[in-house]
């Protein structure tokens, strides 16, 4: 009898030992699946989280690329808010150069030079007119203060074209009447001088419009041409 108890007592406590075993394998395999589980969503989470920054990444470098080419490189005649800058240049150099040519040539008397100043002259006076009368921009919204420099801009332009047409007229006789007389050369060099003078005090109060008043980058204060 004796044995027997022993025996069921060592059974029982066997059967715990097992259940408690067991019970805490469970336990532990329980913990280390909430484990995987947390890992795995936490990767997930930062799997998508990488591949929403490299489709925002990827987004943006395409962006610059994009409005590169849809932006031409060289901008067309008809993309300008006008094109009196264009043309006025040829204005500025053709009347100073062929002034310095006149001069030049009082000294030496060559008709050569004569003909190169005389067509110079005559390119730099159509190029002024041209700017002046046909595309000179009209304004908008203007400033007192820039009022009054676009006033000075057209009074020098105005005395430009008009200068350079007695210069080419007296250019052209000097040429063909006086025969290159170096008196009469020394009247169209200082009248091309006084062309000179007028263009490049236009030129100057034109570029004080440009860069210190605001006026025309981007056309801002200027009227489009299809607006008249």
């Amino acid at each position: 009898m004796k044995n027997t108890l022993k025996a069921v007592v060592l059974v029982l406590f066997d059967t715990a030992t097992v259940s408690a075993h067991d019970g805490h394998k469970s336990k532990q395999d329980s913990t280390a699946q909430q484990a995987d589980t947390v890992m795995n969503a936490h990767s997930t989470e930062e799997g998508h989280k990488d591949h929403t920054h490299t489709s925002e990444a990827d987004s943006h470098d395409a962006h610059p690329q994009d409005a590169h080419h849809e932006k031409k490189v060289k901008a067309d005649l008809a993309d300008f808010p006008t094109i009196h800058p264009l043309i006025v240049h040829f204005a500025i150099v053709l009347l100073i150069v062929g002034a310095i040519l006149a001069v030049v040539n009082i000294f030496f008397i060559k008709r050569e030079l004569a003909w190169t100043a005389f067509a110079m002259v005559l390119v730099g006076f159509v190029a002024a007119y041209l700017a002046g009368r046909y595309f000179h921009p009209h304004t908008h919204g203007l400033t007192e203060h820039a009022k009054l420099v676009l006033e000075q801009h057209d009074f020098w332009a105005d005395w430009t074209i008009n200068l350079g047409f007695i210069g080419l007229l007296l250019q052209g006789i000097n040429l063909f009447i006086f025969k290159s007389k170096r008196w009469a050369m020394a009247i169209v060099a200082v009248v091309l001088l006084s062309a000179a003078y007028a263009v490049a005090q236009a030129g100057h109060y034109g570029a004080q419009l440009v860069h210190i008043e605001g006026v025309g980058p981007e056309g801002k204060f200027l009227e489009l041409e299809h607006d008249h």
